[in-house]
């Protein structure tokens, strides 16, 4: 329901355009700060307020430490009362990928997108369901979680404390769902084409039934994530 109800789709659309028009040609290369500049630097001569974002996270309980980078979009437009936040990963989904995945797990990592153009919320929201499923498939191969799958360390990579290149817009206080300050106000939610997450609906799969039983209870959730944007 939280995924039906948020955002605007145009914002969502014209971002993704912008990025998918430079990112043409260049499907498959390997994501690397050089190119991740080089396509800000593009957005921004297409007139978006982008800016690469790099987060960093000290070990805790559970959660090694890391860094991640990724680009952030802060939409304006005289139609919005409120600048919209858009976070942009050009490598998405290889972020879920585990070692001898389950065929259930598989297929929802198949059906997200490469390129993931959404809020906060969204990607929360997203990150919740696919680690449950990524835990899922591990036990049922008999593996432990490594604790770089874990919700924890994958939130840290969006959602840690970012530190930004200049001529970013300033936060307003308001909380992601980690509890960190949020840099500006979240809207929206990712849309587009084959890649985007606007059209990720995980498929209906009918996982072998498990002595544990956490299957039907977890494809009950992704089946139901369905997400429209108009």
């Amino acid at each position: 329901d939280i995924l039906r109800s948020e955002g605007d789709a145009a914002a969502e659309a014209k971002v993704m355009k912008c990025v998918l028009k430079h990112m043409r040609g260049r499907q498959g290369s390997e994501k690397t700060t050089n190119l991740i500049r080089w396509l800000v630097k593009r957005m921004k001569m297409d007139g978006l307020n982008a800016s690469v974002c790099q987060t960093s996270w000290a070990t805790s309980l559970g959660c090694p430490a890391g860094e991640y980078e990724y680009i952030e979009v802060i939409f304006e437009d005289e139609n919005y009362a409120d600048p919209v936040r858009l976070i942009v990963d050009i490598d998405f989904r290889s972020q879920f990928e585990l070692a001898r995945p389950t065929q259930y797990y598989r297929e929802l990592i198949d059906s997200l997108p490469v390129i993931f153009v959404g809020t906060e919320k969204k990607l929360c929201k997203i990150i919740s369901l696919m680690c449950s499923a990524a835990k899922q498939s591990l036990r049922e191969k008999g593996l432990h979680v490594p604790p770089w799958r874990t919700t924890t360390y994958m939130q840290s990579k969006w959602l840690s404390g970012c530190h930004k290149e200049p001529g970013s817009v300033v936060g307003d206080g308001r909380e992601n769902c980690m509890g960190l300050e949020a840099k500006t106000d979240v809207h929206g939610v990712g849309v587009g084409p084959n890649d985007i997450i606007s059209n990720w609906v995980p498929p209906i799969l009918k996982p072998k039934k498990r002595g544990f039983g956490g299957g039907s209870g977890l494809s009950s959730q992704l089946s139901n994530m369905s997400i429209n944007c108009c």
